[in-house]
């Protein structure tokens, strides 16, 4: 049973950090890219950024690019966005996913992804 377990969300103000952790069961990831998605209320979920299974490249929405860094520990089996000037329409819920397909690039595509965490709230206060 493969396991998704999303952490770090929380409140913060405009222009604060947070740091979320996925932490991964069941898969060993390393052969697998992931990818942070978020979906804020009455909206679709959309992409934010992914990385490659090797974690030479990464991928980033234009509405987070320079902001947000997303990394992996494969040795924890673990993949991190941080998250750096937070703005209030960065407020959503933060899903982590594993693409469904072995030694893949960083996409964007939700499609292209088929096991996802429970996702964490990440609000933004002006």
């Amino acid at each position: 049973q493969v396991q998704l377990v999303e952490s770090g969300g929380g409140l913060v103000q405009a222009g604060g950090s947070l740091r979320l952790s996925c932490a991964a069961s069941g898969r060993t990831i390393r052969r697998y890219a992931m990818g942070w998605f978020r979906q804020a209320p009455g909206k679709e979920r959309e992409f934010v950024t992914s990385i490659s299974w090797s974690g030479g490249s990464t991928y980033y929405a234009d509405s987070v690019e320079g902001r947000f860094t997303i990394s992996r520990d494969n040795a924890k089996n673990t993949v991190y966005l941080q998250m750096n000037s937070l703005r209030p329409e960065d407020t959503a819920v933060y899903y982590c996913a594993s693409h469904r397909e072995i030694f893949q690039s960083a996409t964007a595509n939700v499609r292209d992804y088929d096991y996802w965490g429970q996702g964490t709230q990440v609000t933004v206060s002006s």
